[in-house]
């Protein structure tokens, strides 16, 4: 059976008001592999995700702690960062050499654009896309 939360254990780094802030280590798909020191390609990189939390000052720095987040709200999350910047690129490609008789570096050159136009949508709309992402801190 599926989980509804993804969960990741962390160390709290800083409190700042109202604001608990957790370092957590994500790690590539050969992360767990017995031979990924012998081949190299193995990753782990630290991320601070910030959780707003009312008992923020119950959370003290070098604690252990899980932060989850609803399993709906990544999906969403991978929705808009790249579901929909594959169907801008998608969108703007076919129409610019399909409808508009663009040559092909031209489409390509559009398309690329398309998807930056997107991208700063998003990060204009930042704040209002955030309070639909709402993580969850518990003491391990």
């Amino acid at each position: 059976m599926v989980s509804e939360r993804i969960e990741h254990s962390g160390i709290v780094d800083r409190v700042v008001r109202g604001t608990v802030y957790v370092r957590i280590t994500s790690h590539s798909a050969c992360g767990s592999c017995k031979a990924r020191e012998a081949c190299g390609l193995a990753e782990a990189q630290e991320k601070i995700v910030s959780v707003p939390c009312a008992a923020a000052g119950e959370y003290a720095p070098g604690e252990a702690v899980t932060v989850g987040v609803c399993r709906g709200t990544g999906l969403r999350a991978v929705a808009m960062a790249y579901v929909g910047a594959l169907a801008v690129l998608l969108a703007v490609l076919v129409v610019a050499l399909a409808v508009l008789k663009w040559s092909e570096g031209v489409s390509a050159l559009a398309a690329i654009a398309g998807v930056g136009v997107y991208y700063a949508v998003l990060w204009i709309f930042r704040r209002k896309i955030e309070h639909t992402i709402q993580f969850t801190i518990t003491k391990i």
